[in-house]
């Protein structure tokens, strides 16, 4: 593990990739994917992170994609396969799905908000990103 002088430190070089910015996650437009399943997705510079919203009785289907992907329940529970492995998560529990493992989620009677990281971003979720939110940033100088 660093030690903070070092974690912390200011002078280790680089150039910066971009100025930063504030994102009002409110003011994303909340797409609805499929029935009850709607995301809002935030682009990084490399990475990309996307809130979604599950009503009951909704479902993510299962699925593979090339991006590695980490998941953190905030509210609800959220019903997840991973690899062929069932759990209940409730808030504070977190999944990595490496790229091509095969996952799916679904709700029951319980609504679910979870944060989705991805790096790289997902291109799907980019585009939307870019679609939702073009001005909504706030640049930071």
């Amino acid at each position: 593990m660093n030690d903070a002088a070092t974690h912390f430190a200011s002078s280790q070089g680089g150039t910066p990739a971009d100025v930063g910015k504030y994102v009002d996650r409110t003011a994303i437009e909340a797409a609805e994917i499929l029935p009850g399943l709607r995301f809002q997705p935030v682009i990084g510079t490399n990475a990309l992170l996307n809130f979604v919203s599950y009503e009951p009785h909704s479902e993510a289907p299962l699925h593979t994609h090339e991006e590695e992907q980490i998941v953190l329940v905030l509210e609800g529970e959220l019903h997840f396969h991973v690899n062929g492995h069932d759990r209940v998560l409730r808030p504070g529990d977190v999944v990595v799905v490496p790229p091509w493992v095969p996952h799916g989620a679904h709700t029951l009677d319980v609504p679910c908000l979870q944060v989705d990281f991805f790096t790289p971003a997902r291109e799907t979720l980019r585009r939307q990103a870019i679609a939702a939110i073009p001005g909504s940033s706030v640049q930071c100088s």
